[in-house]
């Protein structure tokens, strides 16, 4: 079994930025494609990056390419979400996946593992 942490969200001003980190417990991380989504109030969780096991491959939802950037350490067990340039619309509970199956979804639901979140607000 692995387990998620999410870290680094917070209260920031639009043009700021924030990294969100998420540790992985347990073996196997290094063979995961990894995902970060997000639920803001009142709607659907979507996706918003993911990047493969061998770090050779990323995407992003249109509404944050170009300002987001995900990364990972597999030594630490680690992935990253960079967040620059952040806007209102960005204010959500941000959560990360372990995509075991390597499925390279954008489903949330899809993921092996999930994070319970960490929430990031951004004021205007």
């Amino acid at each position: 079994q692995v387990q998620l942490v999410e870290s680094g969200g917070g209260l920031v001003q639009a043009g700021d930025s924030l990294r969100l980190s998420c540790v992985a417990s347990g073996r196997g991380f290094s063979n995961y494609n990894m995902g970060w989504f997000r639920q803001a109030p009142g709607k659907e969780r979507e996706f918003v990056a993911a990047i493969r096991w061998s770090e050779n491959s990323s995407r992003y939802a249109d509404a944050v390419k170009g300002r987001f950037t995900i990364s990972r350490d597999n030594a630490k067990n680690t992935v990253y979400l960079q967040m620059n340039s952040l806007k209102p619309e960005d204010t959500a509970v941000y959560y990360c996946a372990a995509d075991a199956d390597r499925r390279w979804s954008r489903s949330f639901y899809e993921y092996t593992f999930r994070g319970r979140g960490t929430q990031v607000t951004v004021s205007s």
